[in-house]
């Protein structure tokens, strides 16, 4: 009885990894490029604010022009949202995002000043109350890195075009 029990456990298992690798990546992409691809018409759409908080970007961002920081998001967060959707150079525009979003988290969305963990705690919100906002970029952040790391998954132009030059089925 322990075996069967171990051997269907084994069986339902690897069909969840497997559905994974097909439904639960994808499900990352759809959201994130969705999401980033709405931040950058927003920008396209809207005016430049970066100019106003340049001094807070981390270095060597810092030192961009405003107006080519400015662009440059605007264009990774609309073309890195729809290859994310695609499942096109997944691994470039995840940490490409990664960088983009760790940039906005230091310059926009992080408490100006903070001085123990739990006032740092107090930004980890949605709405700003004058905490800073970061959770959002955070759940962000953590939805990016299994891309990174794991790649698209199975439903992507990614792995057909891997399976095509390489012959490569994983």
């Amino acid at each position: 009885m322990y075996h069967v029990l171990t051997t269907l456990t084994h069986r339902l298992l690897a069909g969840l990894d497997l559905i994974g690798l097909w439904l639960g990546l994808l499900s990352l992409r759809l959201v994130l490029g969705w999401e980033y691809f709405e931040a950058g018409r927003e920008k396209f759409l809207g005016e430049n604010w970066f100019a106003d908080i340049q001094e807070r970007f981390p270095f060597p961002f810092d030192t961009i022009p405003a107006d080519l920081s400015w662009q440059l998001a605007t264009g990774f967060e609309l073309v890195g949202g729809i290859a994310l959707v695609l499942g096109l150079a997944t691994r470039f525009f995840s940490l490409s995002l990664i960088v983009l979003t760790v940039v906005a988290i230091l310059s926009v969305h992080w408490p100006e000043s903070w001085q123990t963990l739990a006032e740092l705690g107090q930004g980890y919100v949605i709405t700003d109350d004058g905490h800073g906002n970061f959770k959002l970029p955070a759940i962000f952040l953590a939805m990016l890195l299994p891309l990174l790391l794991l790649g698209p998954g199975c439903l992507s132009l990614d792995h057909w075009l891997r399976r095509r030059t390489t012959g490569d089925v994983a």
